[in-house]
């Protein structure tokens, strides 16, 4: 019976050097075969040519540099990209470039499917399959980089900054996305800086007091309510950990970083009559006074089944201006790539048939029925 190969595209440096020594190798070798694999995207150990002819050898024995498999492969009318690939528990998850400028953007997936079941999130409807290794999160960015052509020439990357922000909820697959960003902020990796990447979670408490001393990578919250009664209808997670134990632990995160200008960012989707009021605004303006941020309106993005729709753009624009008012900085995200199913929000992958998302959803509208606050929220947005 053969052995499992190690699959060294999820190795960070440190594990990869201890991969060489339990074979009897050097550990420098870690750095030669990290910059073949994520410098110049290869895959195939013969083309290693600074590395020995013995040990080549040795490595298809044991080794392997293997991407998870695509299934398609769409390129929106503004440009972003959209690929799903296949991953060791039979799911599929979708990963997202977006191009803006001189910026690319790639929108990475954690998780096939996620177990947070935020309302308005599509993701969320398909419930969760599995964690993604690393080797399968790194895959996603070793094959949107080869897509354009590696280059060793920073200026010249294509993919500029990573955000753990696709399928799946980051902090409940800690230490496989740890490894991960450590990789792509690692020069013999992707060279990227912790201003380039960024991890959005919907408020695993824990674990975002576990990121101290772990990273420094930059931080995006997603938000999407002003007060708990609000939120726990919409990221149910809030029932367990509320905004006050939330922006605690966002400003002990945001206080250990060694660079104290930057700011957390602030994801709020704003969907119409359900969280789009001049008095959520209002609240929204009370409950961050206190906290460095930036806030990033994100227009809903529609969905089958989904039971809320985008506001117009004068309500949008009216909550961004209230905003900017009272000192914030705001942003609205442009909608990319909607007409691909790309959009923030309309990641799907195949956990889940169409039907099974539905009685998903029709489950969670009784659940919902039992209280007060939420039936008047989820009708309004019928």
């Amino acid at each position: 019976m053969s052995l499992e190969k190690v699959n060294l595209l999820g190795l960070t440096k440190d594990k990869l050097a201890s991969f060489f020594k339990d074979i009897g190798e050097k550990p420098f070798r870690a750095q030669q075969v990290m910059k073949w694999i994520h410098h110049f995207g290869v895959d195939d150990f013969d083309a290693m040519t600074n590395v020995s002819k013995a040990l080549r050898a040795r490595l298809k024995e044991v080794a392997e540099v293997r991407a998870p498999e695509v299934v398609s492969y769409d390129v929106s009318a503004d440009g972003t990209r959209k690929w799903v690939v296949r991953v060791a528990s039979g799911s599929c998850v979708e990963t997202v470039y977006i191009p803006d400028g001189n910026r690319g953007t790639l929108c990475v997936s954690s998780q096939a499917g996620c177990a947070l079941d935020c309302s308005f999130c599509s993701t969320g409807k398909q419930g969760f399959n599995s964690d993604l290794t690393v080797a399968e999160i790194i895959g996603q960015v070793w094959l949107a980089v080869k897509s354009f052509g590696f280059s060793t020439n920073s200026e010249e990357r294509s993919v500029t900054n990573v955000v753990m922000m696709g399928m799946g909820e980051p902090l409940l697959n800690f230490e496989n996305v740890i490894d991960s960003m450590e990789l792509i902020m690692d020069d013999f990796g992707y060279g990227l800086s912790k201003r380039r990447v960024t991890l959005s979670t919907s408020g695993v408490v824990p674990n975002l007091r576990k990121m101290i001393g772990r990273t420094d990578v930059s931080l995006a919250v997603s938000l999407h309510a002003p007060n708990d009664e609000l939120r726990n209808v919409l990221v149910p997670i809030n029932k367990k950990y509320n905004l006050k134990e939330l922006l605690a632990a966002i400003d002990e995160y945001m206080t250990s970083l060694p660079d104290n200008s930057r700011v957390v960012t602030i994801e709020y989707t704003l969907m119409a009559a359900v969280n789009d009021q001049p008095e959520h605004a209002t609240q929204l303006i009370r409950l961050l006074k206190d906290v460095p941020c930036k806030i990033n309106l994100i227009p809903f993005n529609p969905f089958p089944h989904s039971g809320y729709e985008r506001p117009s753009n004068n309500a949008i624009r009216r909550f961004q201006v209230a905003l900017m008012d009272a000192g914030f900085n705001t942003t609205v995200r442009k909608t990319r790539g909607d007409d691909i199913d790309a959009a923030c929000g309309q990641l799907v992958g195949s956990v889940m048939d169409k039907t099974r998302r539905s009685a998903r959803y029709e489950a969670m509208r009784q659940e919902a029925a039992q209280q007060p606050e939420a039936v008047r929220v989820i009708d309004r947005a019928s």
